[in-house]
């Protein structure tokens, strides 16, 4: 055997190679956005959030709110400064410990600049702490902070992070959460997850809430008020937690019999999407004068609007479809949103079905013969449907048409297979419209892309033969409203911006 022998300076010199830093020139500003061609300027780059640790305390009297954010996260490039989603009044900022330098820019832009620059892949620590009325704050001419009688709520898509906490405000950055609140004894502070104490002193009760799967800035939520919570379980164990605020007056009915139904039809879910994925559920409905509905991850956010005509599990069922399409399996892109809203749609579908109160079929050829060739609503790609276009009622009715276009295709064993099988192939990730076409073809072993062309991106009503539905195919009269119309098409679940 022989041996190379290295001189002792060599050894040294190419240690102290080894050693050197990256140059003043490799570090850069992260960029202030994600690169969502939607919305540019949503997200950052130059790291990933692990995790957040909000502490808050809010005055629902004066709309105060004061917090600090402990943000856990690891560079993806060798940094100089880098970007949070924010709008309220930052007094201190610290990065791993020393104070950094921050400035506000753009609409909703907090520029912070580190003491030493950050070298990539390393873990940061950054705290930020705030102060502000949140319903004074705007960007883009819009607020998503919303007053109520006895408090506020946090609620809306595809941004709500702005107003209460700093954040990678995108879903491609999912991390988990502690949220904890103080506020004004005989007021109480919801969140999502599960409950983890509660404490009170010198006036405050504080709500400590912990949600530990990854989770969309957009899907937190925080509920502020008086509130009468209920609990229960699932058949499988998971913990139901539903909040009804104490003055919804006519609607508190409609709306008890609607949500209290949320573990049954949890259970019902599970048997078309597989185990539900999180370690709770449940939702709220505050007195609020807004009138949409969003699935904020465990805890569903409910308009008192959406009762207002009686029950309606409908968009309990929508909302609840939406834990495993849309937050558990988050879009990689805005322009993905077909995969939260066709499916949940859909869900709503085979709901009328298990009702009795109109085939998913049947709800397809109705969606198909009220919409002659000439509506606008075949003019939305719900596939990329565009920023304007992003919650237009097309993506939701047309996606589903496009869900069931696909099950006519596959056939049942294998479009419920599909549906099972996503939700756990892309487990608490992202995914694409062409990713779920890759998965559907690979389940399926068909070549699906002229049929996703022509129901997710053609500008133009599919031909009666494309659709393959029975009642188009065989009489030129529309097809009679199943009964459970009405309240599938009022379930838009947000309002957009």
């Amino acid at each position: 055997m022989h041996r190379r022998l290295i001189a002792p300076g060599a050894l040294a010199a190419a240690s102290l190679l080894l050693a050197i830093p990256a140059s003043a020139a490799d570090y850069q500003p992260g960029a202030p956005g994600i690169g969502d061609p939607y919305y540019p300027y949503y997200g950052n780059g130059g790291y990933d959030v692990s995790h957040y640790d909000l502490r808050l305390k809010y005055q629902p009297q004066s709309d105060e709110l004061e917090g600090t954010a402990t943000i856990l996260a690891r560079t993806t490039r060798d940094l100089s400064r880098f970007d949070l989603d924010f709008l309220l009044d930052v007094s201190e900022v610290r990065v791993n410990g020393a104070k950094a330098t921050f400035a506000t820019s753009g609409q909703h832009e907090l520029v912070v600049t580190p003491a030493t620059p950050l070298p990539k892949d390393t873990p940061v620590t950054v705290v930020v702490r705030y102060s502000g009325v949140p319903s004074t704050k705007s960007a883009y001419g819009f607020t998503t902070w919303h007053r109520t009688p006895d408090g506020a709520i946090a609620a809306d898509e595809p941004e709500a992070a702005w107003w209460w906490f700093p954040s990678n405000d995108h879903p491609l950055d999912k991390a988990t959460y502690d949220v904890s609140v103080a506020v004004p004894d005989g007021t109480q502070a919801i969140s999502n997850g599960r409950l983890q104490s509660t404490s009170s002193k010198l006036g405050w009760t504080r709500y400590n809430w912990r949600s530990g799967k990854p989770q969309a800035t957009y899907l937190t939520t925080l509920a502020i008020g008086k509130f009468d919570i209920t609990t229960g379980t699932t058949s499988a164990g998971v913990p139901v937690v539903n909040a009804y605020s104490k003055d919804l007056g006519d609607n508190d009915g409609a709306a008890r019999a609607s949500v209290e139904r949320t573990g049954e039809l949890v259970d019902w879910l599970t048997g078309y999407f597989g185990p539900y994925p999180f370690d709770s559920v449940g939702g709220y409905v505050p007195n609020t004068t807004t009138g949409y509905a969003l699935e904020t991850q465990t805890r569903i956010y409910y308009s008192p609007k959406q009762f207002a005509n009686g029950s309606n599990t409908s968009v309990v069922v929508h909302e609840l479809a939406h834990q495993w399409y849309g937050d558990d399996v988050s879009l990689k892109g805005w322009k993905d949103i077909w995969i939260n809203e066709g499916f949940a749609r859909y869900a709503q579908w085979l709901w009328s079905e298990h009702e009795g109160e109109g085939t998913a079929q049947e709800l397809a050829d109705y969606v198909y013969a009220s919409h002659p060739a000439d509506d606008a609503f075949w003019t939305v790609r719900p596939g990329d449907p565009g920023p304007d276009n992003q919650f237009d009622t097309a993506v939701y009715d047309r996606g589903a048409l496009a869900v069931q276009a696909l099950r006519n295709e596959v056939g049942d064993e294998a479009f419920f297979a599909i549906l099972k099988g996503w939700p756990k192939e892309h487990a608490y990730g992202n995914a694409s419209v062409s990713d779920f076409q890759a998965y559907a073809e690979k389940v399926s072993g068909k070549p699906l892309a002229s049929l996703f062309g022509t129901w997710l991106f053609q500008p133009s009503k599919p031909a009666a033969s494309a659709a393959r539905t029975a009642a188009v195919a065989r009489a030129s009269a529309a097809p009679a409203r199943p009964r459970s119309w009405t309240k599938i098409a009022a379930t838009n679940d947000v309002h957009g911006h």
